[in-house]
């Protein structure tokens, strides 16, 4: 059960707009379903959602907390210099929050969500030296889509964040080598579902790869091509689709107190 970190006469409902309140419900909705996929790291990992009303900053969750404990008051509203703007106890953020996510959504205005992860499959693909190959049909959502950042170290460095930019080069997906991924997009419930797809991806990789080089098989280039375009002519797919409706129907029977 989540801690409740503020009291019922200052609640963060009251504080913040009824914008920012239904971004902060889905996120916390987001958060609790990727939990309930397994993608987890104990505290580690962000997903950061720029504030509709206020630009210039971002919901993102405390540095100390699980996934699956993010309700929407926990969220913290930070500016992209990593100043928390709303009344809590905790002031400032660092670490890979703020040169991750902080950075991009600083530097990408096209941009409202980050996510990015560790999870053991997207590792696998991360150290792989062909990074993720078109060998099932959830990758051919990503083929020709994915960027790729050289590994130097931990994300912690100021001067890490201009490479970050460099690297997505105006995309929205890219494996960090030897690291792991991250998924940006429009909007929470794009960034959970193309998530779930690289992340089946990346399993699907990690399978088939175990049956050793040379016994297993990669369609050709026109078939990738092909099946991309018939992902990226589904509709609204690529956003989300019929599945974020069916992802906050299970956030609801897991634990409706993310709303809280």
């Amino acid at each position: 059960m989540a801690v409740q970190l503020v009291s019922d006469r200052n609640s963060m409902r009251d504080q913040v707009s009824p914008a920012e309140w239904a971004a902060r419900v889905e996120l916390a909705a987001g958060h609790r379903v990727l939990a309930h996929y397994g993608v987890n790291d104990l505290t580690y990992n962000h997903f950061g959602l720029r504030v509709p009303d206020e630009p210039d900053c971002m919901l993102i969750k405390r540095t100390d907390w699980m996934f699956s404990e993010v309700t929407a008051s926990s969220l913290l509203k930070v500016d992209f210099d990593g100043n928390v703007r709303t009344d809590t106890d905790v002031k400032t953020i660092k670490g890979g929050a703020l040169i991750i996510h902080a950075g991009l959504l600083k530097a990408r205005p096209d941009l409202n969500a980050t996510l990015h992860t560790h999870t053991v499959n997207g590792m696998g693909v991360a150290a792989h030296k062909f990074g993720l190959l078109p060998i099932n049909q959830h990758a051919l959502r990503f083929y020709g889509e994915i960027k790729y950042h050289e590994f130097e170290g931990l994300e912690f460095d100021h001067d890490m964040t201009p490479k970050l930019i460099r690297d997505l080069e105006g995309g929205a997906f890219m494996i960090l080598r030897n690291h792991g991924v991250l998924v940006c997009g429009g909007s929470v419930e794009e960034a959970v579902v193309n998530h779930h797809f690289l992340e089946m991806a990346c399993q699907g990789q990690i399978a088939a790869l175990s049956a050793g080089e040379g016994n297993y098989t990669i369609p050709s280039p026109e078939a990738c091509a092909y099946a991309h375009s018939q992902y990226m002519a589904g509709g609204n797919f690529a956003k989300g689709g019929k599945d974020w409706a069916a992802c906050l129907r299970l956030a609801d029977r897991l634990d409706p107190s993310y709303k809280d």
